[in-house]
Order: C-alpha cells, then sequence, then structure tokens
C-alpha cells in the first residue's frame, strides 16, 4: 500500500495529522493506498505557498506563460497512458475510455495556450477631449478547483489551465476516492516550469473543502459535483465574498422521434448510458421515446446490452468497468429493485453481473428499465450508474415539456431525421447543452459547458472563454496627459465626453 502525498510549494507533502481515506481499485475491491485528509493548518499552507508564488507569475509575460503551457501540453501527451493507468486503477472505467478523458483534458490546456489573444483588452482614442479610455483584464490572485472523481483528470484541466494562463495560482482539492492523477498533472506542470507554489494539491474531505471555502486569501472556487454539494458550495463560498461557479448533478434525456433511425439511436443510448459505467454527469439516463416505436427501440437496446463486455478497465476487450466503489454500487443497484416495486419493468438486470477472477470487484451490469414515469424515483434521483429509463410519451410536445419541467437541465439530446423538428426543439428546450443527434454534447474548448436550473449555481460556465472571464476582472483605465491642449480648470459638474 502507498500514502498518497499532498503537493505545496513545488514539493510532495506528507501527511500531518493521521487522518486518511483509503484508495480502492474497485475492479478487484483492494485497498491500494491512504489518501491524507488535510486539515486547515495544511490548507492555509497550500494557500500561502499560492500567495508567495502569485506576484511572480502574475507578472511573467504571456509568451512565458504560454511556453509553460505549451511544454505542459507535451508532457501530457506523452505521458497519457500513464495518466490514464491511474485513472483505471483508481477510478475504474476502462483504459480507451480514460484516454479519451486524457484527450479531452488536453484540448482545454490547447484552448489556453491561446491566451495572448483571449486576453486582449480594448482601447478608444479620443473618448473625450484628448482623452484615452481601455479596458484589461487582470487575474484575482488565488484560486481553488474541488473537482469529483469521475473525470480526475479532464475535470481538473477545465480549471487551472485557464486559470493559470489568466495568471493566478491555483489550490486543487481533488476527489479523496482517485487522488494520484493529480500528483502526476503537478509533478509535469513542473517539469514544464511553472514556478514553484503556482500550483498546489490538496487532498481531505469536507474539512478541506471548508477550508478553501472560507479562507480569506482565496477569491474564487471552481466545483463540479452532486447538486445538493453544489449548492452548499455556491452558498457558503458567496457567503464568504468569493466568485463562484459551481455545476451540479444531471438526469440527461436522449428524446428519440418516430422518423429516427432506430439503430442509430440503440447504438447512441447503449454508449451513452453505459460508458464509464454510467458514472459521467453527462451520460444518459432517460430514454424519452416518443409514438409507437417504443417496443422496437427497447429490443434492440436490450440485444446490444447482452454483448457490453464488463471487466477490469485494463483488460483488452472490455468496454465497461466497475463502479467506484462498493457503497456506490450498491446504491445504484437498489434503484432497479425500487423500480420493480414502484411498476417498471426490469428489462436489463445486471445485479447477477459476475467478472470472473474478480469476486470482490464493485461491478454491476448494464441495467434497462422500462415503462418509468415521472413519480418513480428511479427518474427523478440522479443515479449515476449503468441505469437507463425508458419513459414512453404520445408526443414530441410531451416529450419536450418532460425534460423542461425537470429539475435538472445539464445535456439533452434528440434523435430525428426531420430538420423542422431538430430546429424548433434546439429552440424551445430549457437545457444548457443540445444535442442533435449526438448523445453527449460535450462543447469543445472553444465554448464552455454548462447546464441550467440545478445544474449550475452562479452564471460563469466552466472553461472556453466564459473559463477566461472567470479567472479574470475588468479594469477600465481613463487617461489625459499634461500637456494636451486642454487645460484643467475647476468644475463640479459631472464629467460628460466633450
Amino acid at each position: 500500500m502507498t500514502a498518497i502525498s499532498h503537493w505545496i510549494g513545488g514539493q510532495p507533502v506528507a501527511a500531518r495529522n493521521g487522518r486518511a481515506t483509503p484508495v480502492y481499485n474497485p475492479a478487484t475491491g483492494d485497498t491500494t493506498s491512504q489518501a491524507p485528509s488535510a486539515d486547515v493548518a495544511v490548507v492555509d499552507a497550500a494557500v500561502r505557498a499560492a500567495i508567495l508564488a502569485w506576484p511572480g507569475w502574475r507578472d511573467a509575460p504571456l509568451s512565458r506563460r504560454t511556453e509553460v503551457l505549451f511544454r505542459f501540453r507535451q508532457l501530457v501527451a506523452e505521458r497519457a497512458d500513464d495518466l490514464a493507468r491511474l485513472i483505471v486503477r483508481e477510478h475504474g472505467k476502462v483504459f480507451s475510455d480514460a484516454r479519451g478523458e486524457v484527450r479531452r483534458g488536453l484540448d482545454v490546456v490547447e484552448f489556453a495556450c491561446g491566451i495572448p489573444q483571449l486576453l486582449k483588452g480594448s482601447f478608444t482614442e479620443n473618448a473625450s477631449t484628448d482623452i484615452d479610455s481601455w479596458s484589461i483584464r487582470q487575474p484575482l490572485g488565488v484560486v481553488a478547483g474541488i473537482t469529483p472523481f469521475n473525470f480526475p483528470v479532464m475535470v481538473p484541466m477545465w480549471m487551472f489551465p485557464i486559470a493559470i494562463a489568466c495568471g493566478n495560482a491555483f489550490v486543487l482539492k481533488p476527489s479523496e476516492k482517485d487522488p494520484s492523477p493529480s500528483l502526476l498533472m503537478a509533478q509535469l506542470l513542473a517539469e514544464a516550469g511553472l514556478p514553484d507554489g503556482v500550483f498546489n494539491v490538496v487532498h481531505g474531505d469536507r474539512a478541506a473543502v471548508d477550508a478553501l471555502l472560507v479562507h480569506p486569501d482565496v477569491r474564487a472556487v471552481s466545483f463540479v459535483g452532486s447538486t445538493p454539494v453544489a449548492r452548499g458550495i455556491y452558498e457558503a463560498a458567496t457567503r464568504a465574498g468569493k466568485r463562484v461557479q459551481a455545476l451540479g448533478g444531471a438526469k440527461n434525456h436522449m428524446i428519440v422521434l418516430p422518423d429516427a433511425d432506430l439503430d442509430v439511436a440503440a447504438d447512441a443510448a447503449v454508449s451513452a448510458a453505459y460508458g464509464s459505467a454510467g458514472e459521467r454527469c453527462m451520460a444518459i439516463s432517460v430514454l424519452v421515446v416518443v409514438g409507437d416505436i417504443a417496443d422496437e427501440l427497447v429490443r434492440r437496446i436490450r440485444e446490444r446490452i447482452h454483448g457490453v463486455r464488463v471487466g477490469d478497465g485494463m483488460e483488452e476487450g472490455s468496454e465497461m468497468g466497475p463502479l467506484i466503489t462498493r457503497e456506490h454500487r450498491d446504491r445504484v443497484a437498489s434503484y432497479v429493485q425500487r423500480s420493480r416495486e414502484d411498476g417498471a419493468t426490469i428489462v436489463a438486470d445486471g445485479r447477477a453481473l459476475q467478472v470472473a477472477g474478480l469476486p470482490h470487484g464493485f461491478f454491476l451490469g448494464p441495467c434497462l428499465l422500462d415503462h418509468v414515469t415521472p413519480a418513480m424515483a428511479a427518474y427523478r434521483d440522479e443515479i449515476f450508474g449503468p441505469v437507463l429509463s425508458v419513459v414512453r410519451t404520445g408526443s414530441f410536445e410531451a416529450a419536450r415539456d418532460l425534460v423542461n419541467a425537470n429539475p435538472y437541465a445539464n445535456g439533452v439530446a434528440l434523435f430525428t431525421r426531420d430538420g423542422a423538428f431538430a430546429r424548433r426543439f434546439q429552440n424551445e428546450i430549457e437545457v444548457g447543452m443540445v444535442g442533435i443527434n449526438v448523445p453527449i454534447p460535450v462543447p469543445m474548448a472553444y465554448y464552455s459547458f454548462g447546464g441550467w436550473r440545478n445544474s449550475l449555481f452562479g452564471d460563469a460556465n466552466i472553461y472556453g472563454e466564459d473559463g477566461v472571464r472567470f479567472y479574470t476582472r475588468t479594469k477600465v483605465v481613463t487617461s489625459r496627459w499634461p500637456g494636451s491642449r486642454s487645460r484643467g480648470e475647476t468644475n463640479l459638474s459631472f464629467p460628460t465626453a466633450r
């Protein structure tokens, strides 16, 4: 068993208080390491290291910042397999999926490499007589990121590359369930030439989070996780005077119209519902079938489910791995039994799945529930596992209204061959990220990621230009120089552009 360290001031820092959280290999059920639980003193040490490093990094030329980011991008690309293996070992997703996570994180690093263009301000000559005015964007100072277990590389990369490119110092609190990838990223940043203290990592539980939320020197907090926690973080951090972006949970719907290609829709539903064992905030968890195609679509999905290969993420041929912990696996499985009691039909039941040679792994096979209604817990709750619920509706309007009435509004997809319905859908649907014949509409790095309603607290989406705006503040300068044609004179009137 290995001990996980914090990363503060450019070097690993051992645990101090003896509290730790076990880290599992979800495929075997074995405890592989212990993640330390930072107390207030450790968090304060990380913030102090960031404070000391920030002035020099803030004043570093943009060419210097981009040089570091370009080197980091190259190092991550070279070590992508190492990062992916760490993800598989502690999270459980299959290796190809982990590689895809690293790749999508690199997209944001590449976007941040264009920071000189993104930070350009504006200039107005002669805004008034002999007076010029211009705007500039400046970094906030020390900022923090609190990230979830399901994407231990990609979600931190949604935050820190842009924050650092903008001239901030960063403190990352990754999930205690899969902490190792954050340390490798810290080492690669140091190797890329990032000054000590600009990027720090503290591990821990709620005590570490709460310390960051109230720390007077942390200017902004970024969070991705469940809706109840996102709401609490938003309220606590804003109460402490911080800028906050808090991304919450999801209940993503995929609507299939009668004219859709059913094979394409079935492939998309299986891929989007069961990829990463459903532990994605953009996973499809509700299939809304319009009209009389439901029986046939459910049949095709059931056939595909039987072919999904579940196993160790490092085993060649595995398509779906285990869930993150035994407790989470049992919680997800409980919804299958409850759905039967509520009146749903269990079309595919993955609870009996046994993976050869891995009797203690946290595995749950794909589950498919039919005839689900909005009153059922399987529909209401974010299950966050390989459970797909089928809701049947009679019209496009009923399907649209169902989605718009849901308290979550992260992502949604429509499958159709009718361009008129597709255009109407993108206009009328009240969800932050929309896919047309695309089941997981995660925006590219040059847009931004964020839902509506209970899926986002705060007014700033994550990464893209929204990320640049979040990690900077605007300053407007108005200037007139002595010796200009206009002479100063006493005038108590409010100034106007004359």
